[in-house]
Order: C-alpha cells, then structure tokens, then sequence
C-alpha cells in the first residue's frame, strides 16, 4: 500500500481551474463582497506587503476592483496571525517565501464604510523571481520608491510611508 497523500486544499484545486474561469470568480467575488461589507459593514484585517529590491518597489494590479496600482496583500484568515497571512499571500499571488518579513505596524482605514486594520510588512528581495497568479493579479510591475504612478490605491501611500519607503 502507499502512503497516503494529504487531502487538496480547495485553493489547491481552484488554481487549476482556467485563467479567464478564474479572473472572472475573482470579480464576482470581489462584487458580492463588497455589497456585504456596504450592508454589514463588518470590521476588516488585512495584509499589505512592501517588498523592495533597492530603491525599487512591487506594485500590483488585480484582476477585480479598481484599475489601480496597488501594495499586495490580503484578507486575514479566522484565527491566522498577521504575519502568517502575509507569507501565505505573498505565496499565492506571486510565488514567493518569504521568511523574514518585519512588521511595520498598522494602517486604519475605512473600506466600503467597514473599518479595517492593515497589518504591514516589509522585506527586501535581491533579484526575485516572481509566478504571478494571472487569475488573480493582472500585472507586477517594479516602480522606483521616488517615480511611483498616479493611479495608485489609497492605502499605498499610508502603508509605504509607515513602512519608511517614500
């Protein structure tokens, strides 16, 4: 007999659905959350990662929401810590681990009249090598922390001037 194998995440089976299959869950998603949290208005935590490479910085645009360049990041599982959250989405949406991030604390913000609390983290990466999600992230691009685009999140700024970039 062979060894028993660990039973798929569903995370695990939903990667291997198709790219177009994917993005457009993620925007029904993104929709249905964001009617919840208007009529809820459930307290948030997040995650948002600064991850560097000298004096450059990832920024992201996803798949959903609004076309704007963002820090990446996630939602905080039930009972996950903080730090815990940030390796698992910095895993999932860009196929890389990271071990040693430093905590720089929290942003307070509001999301759809929610309040939420972003927990950021900050590391430096020397010459990464990124496996985007293309279900979920749109593009990743490096912008120098001085010429970042215009068209940027809201908790961009907030998060990089509290993590010391910018």
């Amino acid at each position: 007999m062979g060894a028993a194998s660990a039973p798929e995440t569903p995370y695990a089976a939903f990667v291997r659905l198709p790219v177009p299959l994917r993005r457009l869950a993620y925007r029904v998603a993104y929709v249905l959350l964001c009617v919840y949290r208007f009529t809820v208005r459930p307290r948030l935590t997040g995650v948002k990662c600064v991850l560097t490479d000298g004096d450059l910085v990832l920024l992201v645009r996803h798949t959903y929401g609004p076309s704007e360049w963002d820090l990446p990041g996630g939602g905080i599982k039930r009972h996950e810590p903080p730090v815990m959250a940030a390796q698992r989405e910095m895993h999932e949406e860009l196929g890389v681990a990271l071990h040693e991030l430093r905590d720089m604390g929290e942003v307070l913000a509001r999301l759809h009249n929610s309040p939420v609390t972003v927990h950021c983290f900050r590391t430096e990466l020397r010459d990464p090598s990124l496996a985007i999600d293309r279900g979920e992230i749109a593009a990743a691009r490096w912008f120098d922390h001085k010429g970042l685009p215009p068209n940027l999140g809201r908790l961009v700024r907030p998060v990089l001037t509290r993590s010391g970039v910018g």
